[in-house]
């Protein structure tokens, strides 16, 4: 009966392939998506063709009557899916960038559908026998490197997702991976939908201390619901972060706070059961393919390899930065109590607001005096610059590539020769149909078809920026040209990989891995020649004075101590949760404990971080927060070595691009990091750069059993 209903499944599809665009490869400019042509109604019914004609590919593999080979089985492997993934490569990145309520219903059907299709190929025991031939083979195979990894990252996807389960051990698994897939998805929609559900209206006398874009938005978008002269606020994260900065009303810093972190916590769109049952079905998993806990079980493939290697990293920055927190905050309260008049407690949703004025106190400065100096067309500018001096790579825009939104750019990235590397598409501005933050995506993935022809990417950054008005530019905060520098990092190792396989090309690199090249990127806002480069006044052209760019550079290791410590609650938490050995009681009481070691302030009651934390409950951060943390170790160790050559230096950007950007997951991080740097990070250089520790004093390494 499954057989009909999949030979149903494709004829039907194959009738409908004319009509439907992404049942075929696009025939575009660089094979770019038509996303003009792509309706809703054509993603189900070409990821069913792609799941059918999937299936198809792994029948022919495992019924291959020749001995399995490395060509046969895991190449076949590697490029079978190729319907279904053209398809997902659209479809998941448009979910997160420009979404209506009928994706969001289309993602909730097939995500058990694909669920389903992951685990009857994991769990398909004689596809599962080929690759473990091959593999028990590889000593006599003489593969390269390339090639070696790819039989070791294949066999341990088997093994690691239940491959050797065995009766009915194998149905659990499936049903708690569905289950799961379900979940996660849900998650991410709830955090989603309920943001778009804010709305603050205020009027002309609750704007005290409001910078005039922040202020001018909020009054288009009041006027765009016929209430002119109101001012609409929402919790979209650039509004949110300069309202806490900015606004001198306590009570109303208080209620955006208290809104802010009480999301999702109660109603239609609480997560509260959700990551509870999120982390069991994990735990479960877990324990079902040998692990104790997920976060043993899922980072056996990870720099860090196990949890307590995580927890020490975690508990080494703590210990070195809390006297800096400690610093920090008491010189914040007296600083506080000074200006007011009177005994200042600092609460949670006063921190950015006097944080600001002493950081402007002590350098005189200010990011919203800055802004005008970083309009978003010159920092684009100086940000594809920066590729152009470290690699020699050229931005063209190309108006004949199409965009999935107005607000859309998209480039040919060129090398210094001329050849094509890739399709970049810029995404900058928030909408109700983009879920808050910054990512990278891509829209292809690099690698070398079976003609042996090298198929370049295309890869996407989106952002959610202050947006223009209808007198002033998009003009930027350095916070905010820091995460286009992050985005841009990520996009480049996209961009530059050169592999031959998809599965492990670009940013398909170990986790704690991934976040290098994009945190690497960041040191640069800090540096002068850098910014001499771009950042000029957009009204009167005049270059960023050299006192602000000293102040620039003065105040990064302000609150040093407090970003810090607020990233380790993070990974605490995020460790708590996936280190469980049984199912969490009260996820509010849970949290609270596994932030405490790091706590800045009292618990508020009605905030919790879990219900919206989505990049471990939706996104792929599950046991891997930490990861930030041991990449900003690598960045700021491998910034040291461009520091002590030349900021620009090509022959160590070289180094840098031939090891780190180019080589996607084809080899162990740490052999590629030893390979460019040549020896292993150490934490010193993070704590030289964040001030908490001077030059002279001995390296520090990051301890690993």
């Amino acid at each position: 009966m499954k057989k009909l209903l999949l030979g149903l499944t494709i004829g039907t599809a194959l009738m409908t392939q004319a009509q439907n665009v992404l049942e075929s490869d696009f025939a575009t400019v660089h094979g770019t998506a038509p996303f003009s042509k792509i309706e809703n109604s054509q993603y189900e019914p070409a990821i069913d063709r792609g799941i059918a004609l999937a299936l198809k590919g792994i029948d022919a593999i495992t019924s291959n009557p020749e001995a399995p080979t490395f060509e046969n089985t895991i190449v076949a492997l590697e490029r079978n899916g190729a319907d279904l993934n053209r398809v997902l490569n659209v479809f998941y990145p448009l979910l997160s960038a420009d979404a209506d309520d009928e994706m969001m219903e289309i993602s909730t059907r097939i995500s058990p559908k694909l669920s389903d299709f992951s685990t009857s190929v994991t769990l398909n025991n004689d596809l599962w026998k080929r690759v473990k031939a091959v593999y028990d083979n590889r000593s006599s195979l003489k593969l390269s490197p390339e090639d070696d990894m790819l039989l070791q990252k294949t066999y341990d996807s088997f093994a690691l997702q239940g491959a050797n389960l065995e009766g009915d051990d194998r149905e659990t698994y499936r049903k708690l991976n569905a289950e799961l897939s379900q979940l996660t998805n849900k998650f991410g929609q709830n955090v989603m939908k309920e943001l778009a559900t804010y709305e603050i209206w205020l009027t002309a006398d609750d704007l005290a201390g409001l910078p005039k874009g922040i202020v001018d938005e909020a009054a288009q978008m009041a006027e765009a619901k016929g209430r002119k002269g109101e001012f609409l606020f929402t919790l979209a994260q650039p509004t949110y972060m300069a309202f806490m900065k900015y606004s001198e009303r306590p009570d109303l810093r208080e209620k955006f706070y208290r809104l802010y972190t009480g999301r999702n916590i109660k109603g239609e769109f609480s997560n509260v059961e959700n990551m509870k049952r999120i982390a069991e079905l994990r735990l479960s998993i877990a324990n079902l393919l040998g692990s104790k806990s997920y976060a043993d079980h899922s980072l056996q493939r990870t720099m860090a390899e196990n949890p307590a290697n995580v927890y020490k990293l975690l508990d080494q920055l703590r210990e070195a930065y809390k006297p800096a927190l400690e610093r920090e905050m008491s010189e914040l309260t007296d600083f506080a109590s000074e200006i007011e008049g009177k005994h200042v407690t600092i609460n949670p949703w006063d921190y950015s607001y006097y944080s600001n004025k002493l950081k402007n106190a002590r350098y005189s400065y200010d990011e919203e005096q800055l802004r005008p100096y970083f309009e978003l067309d010159n920092v684009i500018d100086g940000v594809f610059g920066l590729a152009t001096k470290l690699y020699g790579l050229k931005f063209t825009r190309n108006d004949k590539i199409e965009v999935y939104h107005p607000d859309v750019k998209a480039f040919d990235v060129t090398d210094d020769k001329g050849q094509f590397i890739g399709v970049i598409y810029t995404d900058f501005f928030p909408r109700d149909s983009k879920r808050p933050g910054a990512w990278m995506t891509g829209f292809k993935d690099q690698s070398v078809n079976a003609k042996g022809e090298d198929e370049r990417p295309h890869v996407s950054i989106v952002m959610n920026f202050t947006k223009p008005t209808a007198d002033t530019p998009s003009l930027l905060t350095p916070y905010e040209v820091e995460t286009f520098l992050h985005e841009f990092g990520h996009a480049l190792h996209g961009l530059l990989t050169r592999c031959h396989y998809a599965s492990l090309s670009g940013t398909a690199v170990y986790r704690d891995f991934v976040e290098l090249p994009s945190q690497f990127n960041e040191n640069y806002l800090t540096e002068k020649e850098f910014l001499d480069s771009f950042a000029k006044h957009y009204q009167t052209g005049e270059k960023l004075p050299q006192e602000l760019v000293d102040k620039i550079i003065k105040s990064s290791q302000f609150g040093a101590g407090y970003s810090c410590m607020r990233q380790l609650g993070f990974g605490y938490l995020d460790m708590a949760w996936h280190t469980i050995k049984s199912p969490v009681g009260d996820p509010i009481e849970f949290e609270r404990k596994a932030m405490e070691s790091v706590q800045i302030f009292p618990p508020v009651e009605g905030s919790v971080t879990g219900t919206t934390f989505s990049h471990i409950f939706s996104g792929g951060y599950a046991a891997g927060y930490y990861s930030y943390k041991w990449a900003e170790v690598l960045d700021a160790d491998a910034f040291a070595e461009f520091k002590k050559n030349g900021i620009f230096d090509r022959e160590t950007a070289d180094r840098f691009r031939s090891y780190i950007l180019e080589r996607g997951g084809t080899r162990n991080p740490a052999d590629l990091y030893r390979d460019f740097r040549g020896q292993d990070a150490t934490i010193d250089a993070l704590l030289i750069r964040d001030g908490i520790k001077e030059p002279s004093t001995p390296a520090v390494p990051i301890h690993k059993d």
